[in-house]
């Protein structure tokens, strides 16, 4: 059997089995046309809060008001015993986010083009951070330096670090500092240069404060991400931070995200609560706040 008669068998199968006769390759000399298809969604970008996917609802509209309140996958509606196709692929999207977030380290370049000064700690990647937690707490001799040298004496410090989350960092961290600083400076409190800090836990603030002495330090830092959203910020607040300090010392405002709370409102608030701290001299269980 020779090559045109194995081609013409192929076709008599296809046809047979009812596939499509085999397209014809386009004249010499012509440019075959592309089919365009419309773009797909972006199914992450759905807010969930007013996706319903229920068939023939009881009540739809008391579930949307319910629905209104969280974020969590309600009214996700079944095709027989299994889930519909949008909601497993807006899981699979949520739960891709989360590890992109986790695992992605940010740039050098973030903290360079935005001025700030960047530090690291003890981790050497983001393996070892994830696997080593003590290392992400502490700084080498070198990064030591670079901080006592930099913010000795500093009454007032804020710090970004990425956390276990830079999503989080790269869409609320610079909002936030900036609204954190404008209410400050109509206290009169100004904040010197602004430190980034790469693999960073929240105990590397107990070490600045042993490095630094400062009164009072505002750690930025990107939340452990969930399939509610891989951008969640969290503030930690500490009046004379030193290692060793209990965790009930630190004031928290956490979700801060453009679901939750936006970087700009939570910002002024955390604002409002450094310069009440100062007053006080106290944060987290130790600070009285009335209302």
């Amino acid at each position: 059997m020779n090559k045109e008669e194995l081609k013409a068998l192929v076709a008599q199968m296809l046809s047979e089995l009812g596939g499509t006769q085999t397209p014809k390759a386009p004249p010499k000399g012509t440019v075959q046309e592309e089919h365009s298809f419309p773009p797909l969604e972006d199914i992450s970008q759905i807010d969930l809060r007013q996706q319903y996917l229920v068939e023939q609802p009881y009540k739809p509209r008391d579930f949307l008001r319910l629905k209104e309140k969280t974020p969590a996958r309600l009214g996700a509606g079944k095709a027989g015993p299994r889930y519909k196709t949008a909601t497993l692929l807006r899981f699979r999207a949520d739960h891709a986010a989360a590890r992109d977030s986790v695992f992605r380290t940010i740039g050098e370049d973030f903290a360079k083009s935005h001025g700030l000064i960047p530090l690291k700690t003890r981790c050497r990647d983001k393996d070892e951070y994830l696997t080593r937690p003590d290392l992400g707490r502490c700084f080498d001799e070198v990064n030591e330096k670079v901080i006592s040298s930099t913010w000795k004496g500093t009454r007032v410090m804020l710090v970004i670090g990425d956390g276990l989350s830079s999503a989080a960092i790269e869409a609320n961290a610079l909002d936030c500092t900036a609204a954190i600083r404008q209410g400050l400076q109509n206290e009169g409190i100004s904040l010197d240069k602004i430190p980034f800090v790469q693999f960073c836990r929240v105990g590397a603030s107990d070490h600045i404060g042993d490095l630094t002495g400062c009164e009072l330090l505002c750690l930025l830092v990107g939340e452990r991400p969930g399939l509610g959203t891989a951008e969640s910020m969290s503030a930690y607040i500490t009046y004379r931070p030193h290692r060793g300090i209990p965790e009930a010392k630190r004031t928290v405002i956490s979700n801060i995200h453009r679901q939750g709370i936006h970087a700009v409102e939570a910002g002024a608030h955390i604002a409002s609560l450094m310069t009440e701290m100062l007053r006080q001299k106290a944060s987290g269980i130790d600070l009285r706040q009335e209302g």
